[in-house]
């Protein structure tokens, strides 16, 4: 790995340390985004090696992604076999393929078994023992074509992953680099939580004051999809419920609300229609809300006295729906020790039954870091301030060492 290269590799994540990926690169202007593609996947640990097709080099030079990759760059088949190098069956083979941007044309070659480019040829040695990714990208008319749907689906049916495009412009185009390189960690992160049903909550509650003005707090929502993004990473089978206007998400099971009564009839409608192992309350739900919303603009220039009530409190209803779901309640406190901070925490124990409390001043509100104590029955856990995603894999690591 060349000097430039380790200056930048795992410095976001450590999610794809030990991971090789050949990073396959058909001839589509998208070829463009490569660069940038490859020096995200190596920052979150990964080895990238570049595999071009003749019209790939037309559109981007073998120079750039030798430069972004640190390795060399296939352009052709060899006497030094380098498809089997990469991907046949050895015990240095990558760890997955990754096809993009993918052309029409590719993804039919591919399907039809038709090696005669360096990235078919590499996806033919692949196929049945090694992951392969299809980012594709083209005019949505040939997306829309019936014998590239049917390549699509044969793909799919022996295996392949898809990684859907964006359609805009006319074009469906290539997936954002966000998306694809979490689809990549979610491919070839441990399962660790496989088979185990997850329900998260995040961002912030609006309770309206009048059509257009609403109470609401700070919270960015950043916390609770961190964490419902490292449950999907482990094989869980996520359901985020996320507020309007919190930061977005890759979970593919997503809810959106807005109010605390939202709120409550999405996690009441999801306890009662299956069963959760592990509920997580991430959201900063709002406390109160106007007792009597204006139905009309209120008109400004004069002073407004607003009578609030409480709003009903979401943890308590999780324990009666689902005695049986492993709950993780959050506290946030303007508390002015350590002491106090525990305190509150099993207070929610107490009345909510929360099995984890993850208790932290209100500091964290719309940060990218925090830093908390983890309060159980019988346990205090002190963590030192780290990122949310960092903490978020903290998290899951108590709460799959607890349930054993």
């Amino acid at each position: 790995m060349l000097h430039h290269v380790k200056l930048i590799h795992a410095t976001k994540s450590k999610k794809l340390l030990g991971k090789k990926i050949v990073l396959a690169i058909p001839g589509s202007i998208a070829a463009v985004e490569c660069v940038k593609l490859a020096r995200e996947l190596i920052r979150h640990g990964a080895e990238v090696h570049a595999v071009m097709s003749e019209n790939a080099r037309k559109i981007i030079h073998p120079y750039a992604m030798e430069f972004a990759t640190g390795n060399p760059v296939v352009t052709e088949i060899t006497g030094f076999i380098e498809h089997v190098e990469l991907a046949g069956e050895h015990e240095n083979k990558a760890d997955l393929v990754l096809v993009c941007p993918a052309t029409a044309n590719t993804i039919g070659k591919i399907a039809c078994g038709i090696d005669d480019t360096p990235v078919t040829t590499v996806v033919t040695t692949a196929f049945a023992h090694t992951p392969i990714m299809i980012a594709p990208a083209m005019h949505s008319t040939m997306y829309d074509h019936p014998v590239v749907k049917d390549n699509i689906e044969k793909l799919k049916k022996l295996g392949v992953e898809f990684v859907g495009p964006r359609f805009e412009e006319g074009k469906a185009k290539v997936a954002s680099t966000e998306e694809i390189v979490y689809r990549v960690i979610k491919k070839l992160h441990p399962k660790t939580l496989e088979g185990r049903r997850v329900l998260v909550t995040a961002g912030a509650t609006r309770e309206y004051i009048d059509p257009i003005r609403y109470i609401t707090n700070a919270s960015s929502g950043r916390m609770g999809v961190a964490i419902a993004e490292e449950a999907d990473f482990r094989g869980a089978d996520v359901t985020l419920i996320r507020t309007r206007g919190s930061v977005s998400s890759f979970v593919e099971n997503q809810i959106e609300v807005e109010t605390v009564e939202e709120m409550l009839a999405a996690i009441e409608s999801e306890l009662k229609a299956r069963r959760y192992d592990v509920v997580v309350l991430a959201a900063a739900v709002s406390d109160f809300c106007v007792k009597e919303k204006a139905q009309r603009k209120i008109k400004s220039g004069k002073s407004l006295t607003l009578e609030l009530e409480p709003t009903p409190k979401i943890i308590d209803r999780v324990k009666e729906l689902q005695p049986d779901a492993f709950l993780v309640g959050f506290k946030a406190e303007t508390a002015r020790s350590e002491e106090e901070l525990v305190s509150a925490a099993r207070k929610q124990i107490e009345r909510a039954g929360s099995d984890l409390v993850v208790a932290n001043t209100l500091n964290a509100f719309g940060s990218e870091e925090n830093e908390v104590v983890l309060v159980g029955e019988d346990f205090v856990k002190k963590l030192p301030r780290m990122g949310k995603r960092e903490l978020a894999e903290r998290l899951w690591d108590e709460i799959i060492s607890i349930l054993g």
